[in-house]
């Protein structure tokens, strides 16, 4: 009875995993967006992780290894990028499954059971995991021999403790294997899969919990800013570190795969790595900053400002903050080229008329820049969809109202829709960099760098949704 017992126990798991499998599959083809429709879409979604590598926002600007490298392959692609952030990395593989992004675009090691539900891409590089834990909180008046004494030095060591991971990462599956390979039993302490790394490591630095594991380059980075930690002891060889994709969308993998080959070839690869894995002082400065979205709901140091300039004009203060970022990168002493000046840059005549005294003064710049836009704005009444009117507005900031209103006019004798931005008057815009099309008897501000303002109202509303991933209204 009991082999009877134990054989239908194994065919009732067997045909468990199989039913498993299958959905998994079904999914995948469910979902399949392969290269042709993500062209024909004209947008590439990356799935990832929010962390301090990987993509996050500092000063007003999104950064991150991973966001670094996707918007160079989504230009070279020809598509635009949009970033999907996860809000539980055991979920990853099943929210990429679903559709929910094209890419899987994080720092995710490549491994047997992975691969049995996602194709993996070419490594991007290769690390191996460490067992990090806390020096004696007098380690600095301490010998060497004497701070080892008190550490974990062999995984031996390890057995019948506790290491505290995500339930489904690759540290959680070392453990079991290494559990395996010692003959003795390591305890996980399961953790949410909502904790990015670095917040389960500063656990570490906290005391709340004893031990974690990491991939050695995200060790060595965070253990630069906190030297109470010990990250010496390995505990994998090496493995490889990649994207992912759906079993699917094997044009997709292609094309990644041959990106991602020629581009670590460059040094602008290595240089990227180099920021984001090793350069201590970037890394010290981010993690003390609370302009930095791992610390702080902040965007700048004139958030105050930005949300009282940007209710009078009832703006979401979020794309006010995306404007002034545009413009001055947060910096209130900057001058341009063309005479423009202050956090906004507005032009001497403008400010002027704005009243503006001192225009590298924050709340002078703010208030006259948001006073300017409402003008902008007013310009553009006849705009009824309150999106595009805004586009329209900030065109006419960048490039000149007259300039637009000449655009306008362009769009309209070439069939587009003159009430209309994207795909209409922004077309027209860049027209008026050309003879043929300023020197019209109907256009009466001539040329134009229509580059600029077409580019401008872009980057604000991309960067403005990066903003409402990461900051509350």
């Amino acid at each position: 009875m009991k082999k009877i017992f134990l054989l239908l126990l194994f065919i009732n798991i067997g045909c468990q995993s199989n039913s498993e499998e299958q959905k998994e599959k079904e999914d995948s083809e469910k979902f399949s967006r392969d290269l042709q429709d993500i062209k024909e879409s004209g947008k590439l979604k990356a799935l990832t992780i929010y962390s301090g590598t990987t993509y996050f926002l500092y000063k007003g600007r999104p950064m991150g290894f991973e966001y670094e490298l996707l918007k160079r392959m989504a230009k070279d692609l020809d598509v635009e990028l949009e970033m999907v952030v996860a809000k539980d990395e055991n979920e990853l593989i099943k929210l990429l499954q679903e559709g929910e992004g094209d890419l899987l675009a994080y720092g995710y090691t490549i491994t047997e059971d992975r691969k049995r539900k996602i194709n993996f891409t070419t490594p991007l590089y290769l690390s191996h995991q460490v067992l990090i834990q806390k020096k004696p909180e007098n380690w600095r008046r301490m010998k060497l021999h004497e701070i080892k004494k008190q550490l974990v030095t062999n995984a031996v060591e390890l057995i019948n403790d506790t290491i505290s991971v995500k339930r489904n990462s690759s540290y959680a599956s070392r453990i079991k294997n290494l559990s395996n390979e010692l003959g003795g039993p390591i305890i996980i302490d399961t953790l949410k899969g909502t904790l990015s790394t670095d917040k389960i490591i500063k656990k570490v630095v906290d005391g709340d919990i004893k031990f974690t594991i990491a991939d050695e380059n995200i060790a060595f980075i965070n253990s630069s800013y906190y030297p109470i930690l010990d990250i010496s002891t390995s505990l994998s060889l090496s493995q490889r570190i990649g994207w992912a994709v759906r079993k699917t969308d094997t044009n997709l993998l292609a094309a990644v795969n041959q990106w991602l080959e020629k581009a670590k070839k460059t040094t602008d690869y290595h240089v990227i790595y180099n920021k984001y894995f090793k350069n201590k002082r970037l890394y010290k400065s981010r993690v003390i900053s609370e302009f930095y979205s791992l610390n702080e709901n902040k965007i700048s140091p004139y958030d105050d400002i930005l949300k009282e300039n940007a209710e009078r004009i009832e703006w979401d203060w979020r794309l006010l903050a995306s404007v002034a970022y545009q413009e001055s990168q947060f910096k209130p002493n900057r001058d341009s080229w063309a005479g423009a000046s202050g956090l906004m840059q507005i032009m001497p005549a403008t400010a002027r008329e704005l009243g503006v005294t001192d225009p590298y003064n924050p709340n002078q710049s703010l208030k006259a820049g948001a006073t300017y836009l409402k003008q902008m704005l007013e310009s553009h009444n006849n705009v009824k969809d309150s999106i595009q009117k805004i586009k329209f507005a900030l065109g006419s900031y960048n490039g000149g109202l007259y300039h637009v209103k000449d655009a306008q006019k362009l769009a309209k004798t070439q069939g587009l829709d003159p009430l209309i931005w994207d795909d209409n008057v922004e077309l027209a815009l860049l027209d008026l960099s050309f003879p043929e099309h300023y020197n019209k008897s109907f256009i009466k501000y001539g040329y134009v760098r229509g580059e600029e303002p077409y580019n401008y109202v872009k980057e604000i509303f991309e960067r403005l949704e990066h903003y409402k991933r990461f900051i509350d209204n």
